[in-house]
C-alpha cells in the first residue's frame, strides 16, 4: 500500500504544482476586488460561473467567497452559481484529472461544472427575482492608507501576492489531499473488484444513484477526489459514475448545505441540490455514449513508470505538505496551551476575509505586533482570537494595513 501511495502522490504532484503556479499568477495579476464586482442578473450568473470554473478555490474557501459575493451586491443566483461550479473543478483539479483520465474527461468535468452552476444560479434568480440595482461594491483599496495603494509599494507586493496565491491553495487542501491519496491507495490495494462490479451489475441508473447518494454528504476537495475516482474506475466503476462522484463529492457536503440554508434560505438549498443531483446525472448520461466511454476501465497505477520529473515533484510536494502539517500541529497545540493557561485573550471581528490566504496574511501580520504571543483566525466565524497583551490600536492598525477591517465586538460596530 505504501508503494501505491507514493505512486499516486508522484503522479499528481507535477500537475498540482503547475496548478499552484497558475493560481499564483491569477492572484498576482487580478485586482483584489475584481472577483466580487458586478455579479447581478443572468449575466452575473454567467460571469460568476465562468470565474468559478477555473478558480482554484476548495470547499473551505468557496463558502466565504460566495457569501462575499452576496454581501458585495451580487444576486443570490450569481452567488449560488459560484458556490456550485467552483468546488467541482479548478486549474489544479483539471490538471490532476488530465494525469489520471486524459483531456477529454477533464474537459467534460469543466463543462459539467459550468452547466450545473448556470442551471442552479439562473433557476434561483428566476424563482426569486431581485428588483433594483445591485448595491455598491466596496473597493478595498480605498480603505487603505495612501502608501499602500499603487506606486512602488504595490509593485513590490506583486511577488508577495504571487507567493500567497500559489502556496495557500495547497495549505488549504493538504489534509484532504493526503486523505484522498490514502483512500485511493486503499481502494487500489484492498477493495475487491467484485464489489464495484456488483454495483455496476445493478444497472446504469441505480449504480449512478448509489454513487450520487454516497457523494452528497462527503467532504472532499476537487483535487483529492480525482485519485479516489481513478482507483474506483480501475476497479470496474463506469467513467460516468466517476464523473458523478467528481461533481457531487466536492460540490456538496453537510457543512455547505447548512451554510447555504442559513445564509440563502430553504429555496436556495432545494435548487442547489436539484442542480447538482439532476445536473450530474444528466451530464453523465449526455456524455457517456461518446466521450466518457473513451476513458479506460483499466486505469492501472504503474509502479515502474515514474519519470524523474514526477519523482522530483513528488518530493517537493511532500516537503511542502510536511511543512504545513508541522505548522498546523504546532499552532493547534500552542492555541490549546494558551487557552488553558493564564494568558489574556481578546477576540476581534474581521471583515473582508474570503479565503485561507486572507487568514494566513492576517495571522502573519498580527504575530509581528508587539505583545502578541499567538493568533488564531477563524474564516467561517470571521474573527481573530489573540493571546497576549498587545495594544488594541496597534492590532487594528495592523489588520487595516492589509485592507481588512477589525472591530472590537465589545464596543459594537
Amino acid at each position: 500500500m505504501l508503494l501505491d501511495c507514493w505512486t499516486i502522490w508522484a503522479r499528481l504532484a507535477p500537475w498540482l504544482l503547475l496548478g499552484m503556479l497558475i493560481s499564483g499568477l491569477m492572484g498576482a495579476l487580478l485586482p483584489s476586488d475584481w472577483i466580487r464586482r458586478r455579479f447581478h442578473g443572468y449575466s452575473g450568473v454567467l460571469r460568476a460561473v465562468l470565474l468559478g470554473v477555473p478558480l482554484p478555490l476548495c470547499s473551505c474557501g468557496v463558502i466565504p467567497a460566495g457569501i462575499g459575493l452576496r454581501q458585495q451586491g451580487a444576486s443570490k443566483g450569481a452567488a449560488l452559481g459560484f458556490l456550485i461550479s467552483t468546488p467541482q473543478t479548478g486549474i489544479d483539479s483539471v490538471l490532476v484529472s488530465v494525469s489520471f483520465f486524459g483531456w477529454p474527461f477533464a474537459i467534460v468535468k469543466m463543462i459539467a461544472a459550468a452547466i450545473t452552476g448556470l442551471v442552479g444560479g439562473c433557476l434561483l434568480d428566476f424563482v426569486e427575482p431581485e428588483g433594483g440595482s445591485p448595491s455598491k461594491t466596496v473597493d478595498r483599496s480605498r480603505a487603505l492608507p495612501p502608501e499602500h495603494v499603487g506606486g512602488p509599494k504595490e509593485a513590490e507586493r506583486w511577488f508577495e501576492r504571487f507567493g500567497e496565491s500559489s502556496i495557500e491553495i495547497l495549505r488549504s487542501i493538504w489534509v484532504w489531499l493526503v486523505v484522498g491519496v490514502l483512500v485511493s491507495a486503499f481502494i487500489n490495494a484492498y477493495l475487491p473488484a467484485v464489489w464495484v462490479q456488483n454495483l455496476e451489475s445493478l444497472g446504469w441508473f441505480p449504480s449512478i444513484l448509489v454513487v450520487l447518494l454516497l457523494s452528497i454528504p462527503l467532504y472532499v476537495c476537487a483535487t483529492a477526489s480525482v485519485p479516489i475516482a481513478a482507483a474506483l474506475v480501475s476497479s470496474g466503476l463506469s467513467p460516468a459514475a466517476a464523473l458523478v462522484f467528481l461533481m457531487a463529492g466536492p460540490a456538496t457536503n453537510i457543512s455547505t448545505i447548512g451554510v447555504i440554508y442559513g445564509r440563502f434560505g430553504l429555496k436556495s438549498v432545494v435548487i442547489y441540490l436539484f442542480a447538482i443531483l439532476v445536473g450530474s446525472i444528466g451530464v453523465a448520461w449526455l456524455f457517456d455514449g461518446f466521450l466518457l466511454s473513451d476513458v479506460s476501465h483499466n486505469i492501472i497505477i504503474d509502479h515502474h513508470a515514474l519519470s524523474a520529473w514526477e519523482l522530483a515533484s513528488g518530493v517537493l510536494l511532500l516537503i511542502l505538505v510536511g511543512k504545513f502539517m508541522v505548522s498546523d500541529l504546532r499552532r493547534y497545540f500552542t492555541k490549546n496551551r494558551l487557552a488553558e493557561g493564564d494568558v489574556e485573550e481578546m477576540t476581534l471581528v474581521i471583515m473582508g476575509m474570503t479565503c485561507s490566504g486572507c487568514v494566513h496574511r492576517i495571522e502573519t501580520a498580527l504575530k509581528q505586533v508587539e505583545g502578541v504571543r499567538d493568533v488564531s483566525v477563524d474564516l467561517k466565524a470571521g474573527s481573530a482570537t489573540i493571546w497576549g497583551e498587545p495594544k488594541l490600536s496597534e492590532v487594528i492598525e495592523s489588520v487595516t494595513r492589509l485592507g481588512f477591517r477589525a472591530i472590537n465586538p465589545l464596543e459594537g460596530i
